[in-house]
């Protein structure tokens, strides 16, 4: 067992090559689902300014920022005045209020990178981890909504995920359901947050901590939440909802995304969830979360958040976007698609002699663009070298030896079939191009 010294910090990784061509090949799927999709790329810094972050996610949300402390002589204060990106969102706000003058309206962007978050590690949860959003900024459209959700299950798609769902609410009949059942505004929040764990707590520990925490009486929180999870919860909400505008409103808009988006998504995986909140503070309108089986939570999230710019500082621009998560995602899908390309040409090296000989025919492999590597180890015996170039998943490998060396010409072994053909020196190049390319 390695000594903890050696081991990454609680909930972060390395990566050694193996998980990063997975995750390169997790990347280019869905960067290339989002460009088709007319998204166009935005990356910003890892950290932020600490008053940028505060305040958009909530108490809970606060809470697991990681706060950069100051530096040179105000160290000692113990003070932060920086913290790690969280979120992709806020970062994103922040451009539009600083450039949005220089950007395109509406401004659809994608970005992909870490974040962190100061949360308890567990499974598929972690404190550093991968996102992959997409936005759009400067549309009212339905269209919108429907576009993010269609880029991000299409995604899904792409990279093979198969029985994920799509559920969906709105803040506003959220709102509405508060007005219902006579929750006070100044508590409201707070009792949405509660609310949103009910995928993580027992009904019983909700409706405590309701009572608790919340200051909800009895009655009012075992309703609720008895409401929330009932089997015909989606026809209890569109009952209760009609004595509230804000109800109605909220229910209209998620009929509306329904129907734009089932075209693209699929009636039979994506739902009304009237117990789905979405924690953080920022949201304004319809709000997804896509869970799927075998993995607890949600694999991508996300939901429109009309005010967020302009609590920046910028224009109050209408906005929706949504997230992958990408470490989710990875334990979801075929390992065997993650795979990296194999190696087109492993190069023997047989003996001192011929080391500048294997160094040039690399040269002219890697120029036409033949994926190839040189054995860099002490054995000069040929099986173990064979091996080497086997465990490399190599597709051919090239022997070249004292025999070969006064024949002007390389072995060249096929390492699927066991086959060796003798090429000359001069047709090595055009030999393997042909064979490598119609392999791959």
């Amino acid at each position: 067992m390695a000594s903890q010294q050696f081991e990454p910090p609680s909930g972060a990784r390395d990566f050694l090559a193996s998980d990063l061509h997975a995750r390169d090949y997790v990347f280019s799927v869905i960067k290339e689902v989002f460009e088709r999709y007319g998204f166009e790329p935005l990356q910003t810094p890892a950290f932020e300014r600490l008053e940028t972050l505060t305040g958009k996610y909530g108490d809970e949300g606060d809470k697991l920022i990681f706060k950069i402390l100051r530096r040179g002589e105000h160290e000692a204060t113990g003070e932060a005045d920086l913290a790690l990106r969280y979120d992709m969102t806020v970062p994103l706000a922040r451009v539009v209020a600083a450039y949005g003058s220089q950007l395109p309206t509406p401004y659809k962007r994608y970005a992909m990178g870490p974040v962190w978050r100061a949360d308890r590690p567990g499974k598929g949860r972690f404190r550093e981890f991968a996102q992959c959003d997409v936005d759009v900024v400067g549309s009212t459209s339905p269209l919108a909504d429907a576009e993010v959700i269609g880029a991000v299950t299409g995604a899904l798609d792409g990279l093979g995920v198969a029985n994920f769902r799509v559920l969906v609410n709105s803040r506003r009949a959220l709102t509405g359901l508060l007005e219902v059942y006579s929750v006070p505004s100044d508590v409201g929040g707070g009792a949405l947050i509660t609310l949103d764990k009910l995928d993580k707590l027992s009904p019983e520990a909700v409706t405590r901590e309701l009572v608790d925490s919340r200051s909800l009486s009895s009655d009012t929180a075992e309703t609720l939440v008895g409401d929330l999870t009932a089997d015909d919860a989606a026809e209890r909400m569109r009952t209760i909802l009609k004595d509230s505008e804000d109800g109605r409103s909220g229910m209209a808009e998620i009929e509306n995304f329904l129907e734009l988006a089932n075209p693209t998504v699929g009636d039979a995986r994506i739902e009304f969830t009237p117990r789905l909140v979405r924690g953080l503070d920022y949201y304004t309108g319809v709000i997804f979360e896509v869970i799927a089986e075998g993995m607890p939570g949600s694999i991508a999230s996300g939901g429109r958040y009309d005010h967020l710019i302009s609590a920046m500082g910028g224009p109050d621009l209408p906005a929706c976007g949504g997230s992958l998560g990408v470490e989710r995602i990875i334990d979801l899908i075929d390992s065997d698609a993650t795979k990296t390309e194999r190696l087109d040409v492993a190069i023997t090296v047989m003996n001192e002699h011929s080391s500048s000989d294997v160094a040039l025919f690399a040269t002219d492999l890697r120029n036409a663009h033949l994926r190839t590597e040189v054995y860099l180890g002490t054995s000069r015996k040929l099986a173990k070298q064979l091996k080497w170039a086997a465990d490399r998943r190599a597709r051919f490998t090239l022997i070249y030896g004292e025999q070969e060396r006064n024949a002007e010409s390389i072995t060249v072994r096929d390492m699927d079939s066991g086959e060796q053909a003798l090429v000359p020196v001069k047709m090595l190049v055009t030999h393997l191009k042909e064979r490598c390319v119609t392999s791959r």
